[in-house]
């Protein structure tokens, strides 16, 4: 399971992470300049909180409703957990590519590294470790 999980895991990453190489490749050598963008005032805000969102938010939220959808079986299944695990990863590995794109608009600094730290948190916090898969098991009582 853990196996399957970082599989996944690396598939989502993977691209955002050459999507950095390229980008930041692209503009040393200046063959994009995006630069500021005309509705960056509107922009940089809305991508710094999609990013917490993404991050902090929703990986909360769908914990919770997956606990509560649970709360009445005695155990749970590998295979629904392996469900779960699956969705949590697709949803919290947005956040890289929302930084993506911050980094891609040259946002201001403060909301450029704000989405940087949010895409870090979610990517070191909710990597599937064998620690971690097995607290969940534990706690979700899988059989």
């Amino acid at each position: 399971m853990t196996d399957e999980l970082r599989r996944t895991y690396f598939t989502l990453l993977i691209p955002a992470v050459i999507g950095f190489i390229v980008v930041y490749v692209a503009k040393a050598l200046h063959l994009i300049d995006l630069g500021p963008i005309k509705f960056q005032e509107l922009l940089a805000p809305l991508l710094f909180v999609l990013s917490v969102v993404f991050a902090i938010a929703l990986p909360i939220f769908f914990r919770t409703l997956f606990a509560h959808n649970i709360r009445d079986q005695k155990s749970v299944s590998e295979a629904a957990l392996l469900r779960f695990e699956r969705s949590f990863l697709h949803i919290v590995l947005v956040t890289p590519y929302v930084t993506l794109s911050a980094y891609v608009f040259a946002l201001p600094r403060f909301h450029l590294a704000g989405t940087v730290l949010m895409a870090l948190y979610a990517v070191y916090y909710y990597y599937p470790s064998r620690k971690r898969i097995q607290f969940e098991r534990r706690i979700f009582r899988v059989k």
